[in-house]
């Protein structure tokens, strides 16, 4: 068991904390579950649009749900109640990022929805060029398998870990716990239905986990709150620090509050020893956009839009369920450490005195407030936020290989060909993820490192996206070593950072270069990266020949036409923009309330 999991354990008394009633509740949403998969495969037709896109025929409630459920793992909403738990609100920053949503929605949909493309590496190749579409895609399928992948296969042993510590299977003289079993089932069920209904399959199925996702966290919202005796009674116990948005954690004796090189005893002005305020600025919004305006995993259900209206009012929907987070995984973190302060209840106090007590403050809430049956609703949350995402990476990655390599090699496939190898492409996936579980399960530090790796990975993508439809002058030159430098560049961060990942006791002669670069705080170093990427860009497109005007046409706001125009403010109106503020003002006052 890792780390983590041995926390998270350890929290939990020996026995099941599921009664019969739970697990009524956890097969009836499984019920559910399977019958949305059989009703999307026996009407789903064997075309590519169909399989990758769902027909191009998803409704805005269903895109914005999906997207908000592929953003919401079972890992994001126990290590966001945890770090609640442990520092308060200071992880809201990275939640109150909707509004990169609505970037997404005004900025990027008009340009997506009129080329028409299935992926992110096929729009990159219509503003720029082949070799560029080729870059992204092996680069994103590799990111796929290293985090995403690895994330999901760690939440589902986490969680089947720890509230069915004693499900195990014996296998002649070997015990299988119930790390294995969870992964191995989650893993398997989510890429069944994947393989089988494909997008479509893959949508509506989180359409109906976000319900039970939050409908399960509410529950435990207003049990915690009606425990301790109310939101008042929260805000006297956890004090003005932990509602504290813009109050950072600052080590004794730290003197520079900009320190980028995180030395002993000397650490830059960090959240959770990981997050100092310049990255938290400059960083975190750049990861953001990367995430929400260019990641085939998320933009994927914006292009299953039947036109650009409905795709803009899907994102716009994801943006509002993306606020929910902070209520719903985070303040559940601070009723944790109440209840602990209080002494109400007894077990959570002695379980968060513990060392990295504070990261079991989800299930242990689960299994101390709750009543029996709503557990069962809860742990179905989990178990969706973590099928949810998992089903969303295996279908990126099918639609990925499938479309932009397999297609490219075969241009002369049958629709029927092109569905099968989707469907090969994800049971490939379901089995790099089987055999990736030895390595999660071994690894220490896995949440940080999977955390760096997007800082590191995504901005040269963040660059050639963003420089692309606002620059009409940069060339496919500039893409293709701007892509290629930060890559490489990001890569070669993550192979100085694995050999301590892998083994907590490794560490670089002090002093040295391997140690300067591995000390440096990785948003730091994925602001490098971003000048890097974005100056190579710019450079390189003004030594070489300006693109070809034709080419670009309608892919930049430059060469859009009046047509395109006209199209684009065709498809929105008032509701759509009050929406939008409506999200804004929600952001903003979630600043101006959680400043202590």
């Amino acid at each position: 068991m890792t780390q983590n999991a041995r926390i998270l354990a350890a929290a939990q008394p020996s026995g099941s904390t599921l009664t019969s009633l739970d697990w009524l509740a956890i097969a009836f949403y499984f019920g559910i579950l399977l019958c949305v998969a059989w009703w999307v495969v026996t009407r789903q037709k064997d075309t590519a649009a169909d399989y990758f896109l769902a027909g191009r025929n998803l409704s805005w409630w269903i895109i914005g749900a999906s997207i908000f459920a592929s953003n919401i793992g079972s890992e994001h909403i126990v290590g966001l109640a945890g770090s609640g738990a442990k520092d308060g609100v200071a992880l809201a920053h990275y939640e109150l990022h909707a509004w990169c949503l609505l970037v997404l929605a005004w900025v990027f949909v008009p340009f997506y929805a009129r080329s028409l493309v299935f992926t992110m590496p096929e729009f990159l190749e219509r503003r720029f060029s082949t070799n560029s579409r080729y870059v992204l895609s092996i680069s994103s399928l590799l990111t796929f398998i290293v985090s995403k992948i690895a994330v999901g296969i760690f939440a589902g042993g986490v969680v089947f870990g720890t509230l069915l510590p004693e499900l195990k299977v014996n296998i002649g003289s070997h015990v299988i716990d119930s790390f294995w079993i969870g992964s191995v089932l989650v893993i398997a069920l989510t890429g069944l239905y994947t393989m089988l209904g494909g997008m479509r399959a893959v949508a509506y199925n989180d359409a109906v986990q976000v319900v039970v996702l939050i409908t399960g966290s509410a529950l435990l919202t207003i049990y915690g709150l009606v425990q301790l005796g109310g939101w008042h009674e929260l805000r006297r116990l956890c004090g003005s620090d932990m509602f504290n948005l813009w109050k950072p954690l600052i080590p004794d004796g730290m003197e520079s509050a900009w320190a980028p090189v995180k030395e002993p005893h000397r650490i830059a002005w960090y959240f959770n020893d990981h997050f100092p305020w310049l990255g938290m600025a400059i960083c975190a919004p750049v990861i953001g956009l990367w995430y929400w305006c260019t990641d085939q995993y998320i933009v994927q259900r914006a292009l299953g839009a039947p036109n650009e209206k409905v795709a803009r009012q899907g994102s716009i929907f994801a943006a509002f369920l993306k606020l929910f987070p902070v209520y719903l995984f985070i303040i559940p973190g601070l009723i944790c450490y109440a209840l602990a302060k209080s002494g109400k209840i007894p077990a959570l106090t002695a379980a968060l005195a513990e060392p990295n007590g504070a990261q079991g403050a989800f299930p242990l809430l689960v299994q101390h407030l709750l009543p029996a049956g709503m557990r069962g609703i809860v742990v179905a949350g989990l178990l969706s936020a973590l099928m949810g995402s998992l089903a969303g990476v295996f279908n990126a990655c099918s639609t990925l290989f499938t479309v932009d390599i397999y297609e490219k090699m075969r241009p002369k496939a049958s629709q029927l060909e092109i569905v099968r190898m989707g469907r090969i492409a994800t049971a490939i996936m379901v089995v790099i993820a089987m055999a990736w579980i030895p390595v999660v399960k071994g690894a220490h530090g896995l949440y940080n490192y999977l955390q760096a790796v997007q800082g590191y990975l995504a901005p040269p993508i963040f660059v050639v996206f963003f420089f692309g439809v606002f620059w009409k002058r940069l060339n496919a030159a500039g893409c293709l070593w701007a892509m290629i430098v930060g890559f490489i560049v990001g890569v070669f961060r993550m192979l100085v950072d694995t050999p301590g990942t892998l083994n907590p006791d490794f560490h670089y002669r002090e002093g040295s270069f391997f140690w300067i670069i591995n000390n440096v705080n990785f948003q730091y170093f994925s602001i490098l990266i971003t000048i890097i990427s974005a100056a190579v860009m710019v450079a390189v497109s003004y030594l070489t020949a300006a693109p070809d005007e034709a080419q670009i046409k309608g892919l930049t706001f430059a060469t859009a036409t009046a047509e395109d125009k006209a199209r684009t403010r065709a498809s929105w109106g008032p509701r759509e923009v009050l929406a939008s503020a409506v999200v804004l003002l929600f952001i903003l006052g979630a600043y101006l309330y959680f400043r202590g």
